[in-house]
């Protein structure tokens, strides 16, 4: 059974239009959940909202929304002034271009949606669009009001419907020099280039979700299960801090051949070996004279 729609409307492409549904593409439904409990008795915690200046708890009746115009004050804005904020996009996927599937900066992909017809009247018009977008390979940008908040999408095909992801602005996009900027420029060599590419080739895959296990999520599941059933919690060692230093061509070429790099050894080690040979010479010595 399909859950709730989160929203439903129009798909509209120039003057083709068919009823459709959104629905999440990704839940987290799945996960492990705590709540916030009195340690004391037991009992489960609940949120109360309170009034920042009398410390007064406000029923449900009196909330409402209010925009900040100056410290403090603020103005309030009821629920129908926000319905009287009409845009087309309130009811209507209008798709405006068509761009390459590239030329979509990955940071700006945000939540995925089932996109389904909305009954019957419309499969016809939704199965042209979608056949059309099969045979461009582009992928359709339009715009959606979405949680009181418009949207832009990025609509393609998939399987016998369309995903449509909603997209960041511009503006949400934190600028990638802030953070890269001081990231220094070592000399390389091209043998550990090279050495590295091949390692890369050694584990090239395709991707496979089903192959990635949520081992923390698992983790979390063991623990609660062994506490539920009376058993202590240990504390996990916390993994030794490596001392020496590892060479990095050492580390590319053993991590080619699928082996941990040895550590290099301490320096008042090394006399060691020539010991050895002057007591083995010592000994010889003594076995000629006899």
């Amino acid at each position: 059974m399909l859950p709730r729609a989160y929203w439903k409307g129009s798909l509209k492409l120039s003057l083709v239009t068919c009823p459709v549904a959104l629905y999440p593409a990704s839940t987290t439904v799945e996960r492990t959940r705590f709540h916030m409990i009195n340690t004391e008795t037991g009992n489960r915690l609940k949120q109360q909202m309170v009034d920042s200046e009398t410390g007064e708890v406000v029923e449900k009746e009196q909330k409402g929304r209010g925009y900040e115009v100056s410290k403090g004050e603020y103005v309030q804005i009821e629920k129908e002034e926000l319905e009287a904020v009409q845009l087309e996009s309130n009811h209507t996927i209008d798709i405006d271009n068509f761009v390459p599937r590239d030329e979509i900066d990955r940071r700006y992909l945000d939540s995925p949606y089932y996109m389904v017809p909305d009954g019957n009247a419309g499969i016809d018009a939704f199965a042209v669009i979608r056949d059309a977008m099969k045979d461009q390979d582009r992928v359709a940008l339009a715009r959606v009001v979405l949680s009181n908040r418009e949207r832009i999408v990025a609509i393609e095909p998939l399987g016998k419907g369309l995903i449509a992801t909603t997209l960041r602005y511009a503006y949400e996009v934190r600028n990638e020099e802030d953070f890269f900027a001081d990231i220094k420029t070592p000399k390389i060599s091209k043998d550990m280039v090279e050495l590295a590419a091949h390692i890369l080739d050694s584990k090239a895959a395709n991707f496979d979700a089903s192959k990635f296990e949520d081992e923390y999520e698992n983790a979390l599941k063991a623990m609660v299960k062994q506490k539920a059933s009376g058993k202590t919690i240990k504390s996990a060692e916390k993994p030794a801090k490596a001392d020496n230093v590892i060479s990095l061509m050492d580390a590319l070429k053993q991590s080619l051949k699928g082996k941990a790099p040895a550590q290099r050894p301490a320096r008042a080690s090394r006399p060691a070996p020539r010991a050895a040979k002057k007591a083995g010479r010592s000994t010889a010595r003594q076995r000629k004279a006899g």
